[in-house]
């Protein structure tokens, strides 16, 4: 007899078996059809190819809306617009049945419905692919929302991205020329991200922490997760009211809410080295006190101090128009994957700066120049880590934002104030003194760290001198030879002291009245000696 246990092994193998010819059958089908609009044989123009794509995407679902969504990231590598097709992408999906949601709360918490809240809501706020959302109201009376993880969604990613790391194994075998731009490394990296995502946990902390560094902001405000009312499947969150900051409502506020937000995004990319990844307007709520809300932490980015204050040298040899500048503060980004022609991207660099050296302070772009100079390496030199596709996003996000709320917001001028007012030496744009201050500064706020990592270096390890000389490559080769020199004469020197030992003694089988060993060293010493000879002669 079939136990349960088997039948449910059964029936998941015919569904991977299912998937797996889904998920082929879509992007073979994309390729090819991309194959033959490359060689002419078909129109793109009807359904361009970056459309067609996105398309087939959100046919596969939401592992691969996600993926697509995270692809979006690595505008070093896409074309414009893939990058903008793949940001649209959205999963059309139903919302779960009310019995799920009670189940996976009730599941979560140890505790019936009726002793966590007055009431919830059956009719979802919102409904996603990972997620859908509840209005409910505690028993103290305070209303939040109660968001719930899809039930299956994890199982069901785990199971794509395995099969999707099948079907690239094929196109790489087919064709090893795309090995360059590491497609595997790429999806583990988006497969890493989306798994964090579907992790409420990850989001709960990320939200307290957000809660804290804003509570007493008077222009931003951050909704708290409720006490410990989170798990890795459900979160629960105070209600904040508002509308969408792109609300008609609010034009007349336009000029003082963009500058409230690129002060929020500063403080965040400077000073607290954490950011909100996607401000969108669909994220960013304005209060009737006036205060942003920002939902939605499902993408954070993470900055250290080292990686803030090379972007402080970025944005400064930036707006400087420093090329040489520009190249260190890239490679100190850690942007470099592959080799680097220095005088081949300093061009570049000194071309992207004398472009908008042309246009006015109030048009220029950092997310753009940071990504033309990103697009450079033609995605075989160019590496953006994790950190930086996220900046990249917010600031194209936020830029798009700012300019949406006040078009003659100048941002480069605030932000370019900013990072001078952190390191408190920049100079006016063309300082030429701006370079020397900047690094005064940092190595003078690095010397405590750098004294302090060399004394315990000298604690644990003991002191330790190290050497170098240049210039003296003759002198150590000569050194070498007169060494070999000195061991090929003590050498010969022994054959002689043995072999006369052994004549002395009469020591070994002998030849007439010579002892054979004694005879055979003083042979072999005699050539030794005559090669020295040699060596000394050629020598002088």
């Amino acid at each position: 007899m079939v136990s349960a246990a088997q039948i449910t092994v059964r029936v998941t193998a015919v569904h991977i078996v299912i998937r797996l010819v889904q998920i082929n059958r879509a992007l073979w089908g994309f390729l090819l059809w991309w194959s033959l609009v490359r060689v002419g044989l078909l129109s793109a123009r009807t359904s361009p190819a970056a459309q067609r794509f996105a398309v087939t995407l959100e046919q596969l679902g939401t592992t691969f809306v996600k993926l697509g969504q995270g692809l979006s990231l690595h505008r070093e590598l896409l074309p414009d617009d893939y990058v903008a097709a793949l940001q649209k992408l959205h999963d059309n999906v139903a919302a779960f049945p009310f019995e799920q949601v009670a189940a996976e709360v009730e599941a979560s918490f140890g505790r019936p419905l009726t002793e966590l809240f007055l009431r919830i809501e059956p009719q979802p706020l919102a409904a996603g692919s990972i997620a859908q959302v509840h209005r409910a109201t505690l028993t103290d009376g305070r209303v939040v929302i109660v968001k719930v993880r899809r039930p299956g969604i994890r199982r069901q990613v785990n199971e794509d991205i395995r099969i999707l790391r099948w079907f690239l194994k094929s196109v790489l075998w087919l064709s090893p020329a795309l090995r360059a731009v590491r497609p595997m490394e790429i999806v583990d990296g988006l497969a890493q991200n989306l798994h964090k995502e579907l992790d409420f946990r990850e989001e709960a902390h990320s939200i307290a922490r957000f809660a804290e560094i804003f509570h007493e902001s008077p222009t931003v405000y951050v909704p708290r997760v409720v006490g410990e009312l989170y798990t890795e499947w459900v979160v629960v969150q105070d209600l904040s009211p508002g509308r969408r900051i792109d609300d008609a409502a609010f034009l007349h506020q336009g000029e003082q809410l963009a500058a409230n937000l690129v002060e929020a995004y500063l403080r965040q990319f400077f000073v607290e080295g954490v950011f909100h990844g996607d401000p969108h307007p669909g994220n960013l709520f304005v209060l009737e006190d006036g205060r942003i809300c920002f939902h939605d932490f499902g993408l954070v980015g993470f900055l250290d101090r080292r990686t803030r204050m090379a972007l402080i040298a970025f944005m400064m040899a930036f707006v400087q128009q420093d090329g040489d500048w520009l190249v260190d503060a890239y490679l100190d980004l850690g942007m470099l994957g592959g080799k680097l022609d220095r005088d081949e991207f300093r061009a570049g660099m000194e071309e992207v700066v004398q472009d908008y050296g042309r246009k006015p302070l109030s048009d220029w772009s950092f997310g753009e120049a940071f990504l033309r100079i990103a697009r450079m390496g033609h995605g075989r030199n160019v590496r953006l880590p994790q950190p930086l596709l996220v900046l990249l996003r917010a600031v194209f996000l936020m830029e798009s934002t700012v300019r949406r709320l006040d078009p003659r917001f100048n941002l480069m001028e605030g932000l370019f104030a900013k990072a001078g007012a952190m390191l408190e030496t920049a100079g006016g744009v063309g300082d030429p003194g701006a370079r020397f201050k900047y690094e005064a500064f940092v190595s003078l706020h690095q010397l405590p760290s750098d004294l302090s990592r060399a004394l315990h270096g000298i604690r644990s390890r003991g002191m330790e001198v190290s050497v170098a000389h240049r210039g003296l490559e003759p002198l150590q080769e000569e050194i070498g030879r007169s060494s070999r020199r000195v061991a090929l004469a003590l050498v010969t020197l022994g054959l002689y002291i043995a072999a006369s030992l052994l004549m002395q003694h009469s020591l070994g089988p002998r030849w007439g009245e010579v002892p054979v060993l004694a005879g055979l060293g003083y042979a072999l010493a005699l050539w030794l000696s005559w090669r020295l000879v040699r060596e000394f002669g050629e020598r002088s």
